[in-house]
């Protein structure tokens, strides 16, 4: 007998990258004025110990913070363990672009399957410590050693995600999810990026869903933050429903296997 699911609504994904006891200043005006056009679930994508010198071990108010946005309905997902690329230097002209000129801070893109596994329990041990629901992982930059991949598999964990996909975890089945995202470092950089979202979002009018990924550059100038406040509100205003990015996943058929 075929199986028939009920379409959701269209829906948006408000997605906090790099979210560290440090970087929650950046962030803390943007959320304020979010809060404030009505109950809009979050993603926060949270680092144990942002580049090595900021362990949310030991935030006691950062930690708070995490148990109210919580009760708020939003989601926080694992995002690296130290978000900063710290193997042995790139040896071949394409491991240094990656490495070095696509991102410096792709922490799990060498990593062998000990390596990550070891580096996601710390995480996963980290979020049981503070009592905090975790599903998902996110790697820094979306960047993801087969070895990586391999760990994920051995874990317990619901899905991971790149740019334009979410993963069901243990089988990687991929489902579309589609985002923007900035590079907001220069005015030219900023320039760009606005001009590029206005036409990704004109393309993706008709997508079941839209992923937001905010960075805390982002919210250090004026120009990329009202871009953010403003699509988030028009999107929501054009009828799409806030989201979580496990709460989208949990409303997604399974894909079953032939058998």
């Amino acid at each position: 007998m075929a199986e028939h699911y009920v379409r959701q609504p269209r829906s948006v994904m408000l997605v906090l990258h790099d979210v560290a006891p440090q970087t929650w200043e950046d962030y803390r005006p943007f959320v304020e004025a979010v809060d404030a056009l009505g109950d809009i679930p979050i993603t926060w994508l949270v680092v144990p110990d942002f580049h090595k010198h900021d362990r949310v071990d030991a935030a006691p108010a950062f930690q708070r913070l995490m148990h109210s946005r919580l009760a708020r309905g939003d989601e926080l997902v694992l995002h690296g363990y130290f978000h900063c690329d710290d193997s042995p230097a790139p040896r071949t002209p394409q491991a240094f672009f990656m490495r070095r000129i696509y991102t410096w801070e792709g922490e799990f893109y060498t990593l062998d399957q000990r390596q990550a596994l070891q580096r996601l329990e710390a995480g996963i041990e980290v979020f049981r410590h503070n009592d905090w629901p975790l599903h998902g992982f996110v790697a820094p930059a979306w960047l993801m050693s087969e070895g990586t991949r391999q760990a994920l598999r051995q874990l317990p964990l619901d899905y991971t995600s790149d740019a334009q996909h979410l993963y069901r975890l243990p089988d990687f089945h991929a489902i579309d999810a589609p985002g923007i995202v900035w590079s907001a470092r220069s005015a030219v950089r900023r320039g760009l990026s606005k001009i590029i979202s206005d036409h990704r979002e004109a393309h993706l009018h008709n997508a079941a869903t839209i992923r937001l990924g905010l960075h805390p550059v982002d919210m250090r100038h004026e120009f990329s933050r009202r871009y953010w406040l403003q699509t988030l509100t028009r999107l929501l205003e054009n009828g799409r429903e806030p989201v979580t990015k496990f709460t989208w996943l949990q409303h997604q058929p399974l894909i079953r296997s032939a058998a």
